[in-house]
């Protein structure tokens, strides 16, 4: 019994032993998105719970349109009445072609009695006269009514584009979650009126956080971005975890050591930031401490 006792002692002991100490300590941090409502109004729907898992471009929120339908209806009755604004010169022109027909015969009937000295020339030409008379009012009919309803068409685009902005604003009042994660904190609730930038949600992916980390001028050197370094977490039983990680970003100005942060030398007054990515299982949490270690 006593042998066995004095094993557990030597395992126990070895390993302490192997404990590597941490190079740097640090907390976990996520980025978080915020979502906003684009346009302001009544809040109808919000999907959006605390801890819930929200898929990247799925329809969470909706603000009310009511309004914004009304005044595009409105829109779209005064483009309609602009259409009836227009002139038709067809009846009118039918009238002068009619008359241009008529003159037309009279010309060729004094034609044949002028060649039979039954006519004077003089009734030829002011038939040919008449002729020319109603040919200047055809014209000036169709001339008159294209530029009329040039002018009634133009006032078509502006309406138009005032369509255009009302469907962009319609859209908008629908909010699409960004990207994929976890819903951090839920900031309104459906019925409240939201202005525009008013924030609905905040959400942020937690697959993978990063340990925001400092170390001094002296450790600098060892760091690298793309490094492979150890992270070690709290685990039951007062052990460590390790979980592999990645340097992703180096500060590249010192700054006075945060007080919640205790380096390897407590002499040191400026330190650098850096941070390390690292694939969350779930047991990973934002604000969670965690040490690195790369010796």
């Amino acid at each position: 019994m006593r042998t066995l006792s004095v094993f557990f002692f030597t395992a126990i002991l070895g390993c302490q032993q192997t404990e590597i100490p941490a190079d740097a300590n640090g907390h976990f941090e996520a980025t978080e998105v915020t979502v906003s409502a684009e346009v302001g109004g009544r809040l109808l729907m919000l999907k959006a719970e605390e801890g819930q898992t929200l898929p990247a471009n799925e329809w969470v929120a909706q603000v009310d349109t009511t309004l914004l339908h009304l005044q595009k209806k409105a829109l779209e009755a005064s483009l309609r009445a602009i259409g009836k604004k227009t002139q038709d010169p067809n009846p009118q022109i039918a009238v002068l072609e009619e008359q241009k027909r008529n003159v037309l015969r009279e010309i060729a009937r004094f034609e044949k009695l002028v060649a039979e000295k039954a006519a004077l020339p003089k009734q030829l030409d002011d038939l040919r006269g008449q002729l020319e008379v109603v040919e200047a009012q055809i014209a000036a009919a169709r001339r008159q009514a294209g530029n009329a309803n040039t002018g009634i068409l133009s006032e078509r685009e502006p309406v138009r584009e005032q369509i255009q902005l009302l469907d962009e604003q319609i859209r908008r009042c629908e909010v699409y979650n960004p990207i994929t994660g976890v819903v951090l904190a839920k900031l309104a609730e459906p019925s409240e009126m939201v202005a525009p930038g008013s924030p609905l949600y905040r959400i942020a992916r937690l697959d993978t956080l990063e340990l925001r980390a400092y170390v001094s001028g002296s450790q600098l050197p060892a760091l690298k971005i793309g490094r492979q370094v150890q992270v070690q977490i709290d685990a039951p039983g007062g052990s460590l975890r390790k979980i592999p990680g990645r340097v992703s970003w180096i500060s590249q100005k010192a700054e006075f050591t945060p007080k919640t942060i205790q380096t390897r030398e407590e002499r040191v007054n400026l330190v650098y930031a850096f941070k390390v990515r690292v694939p969350n299982d779930g047991s990973l949490k934002i604000g969670m401490p965690g040490e690195v270690v790369w010796e």
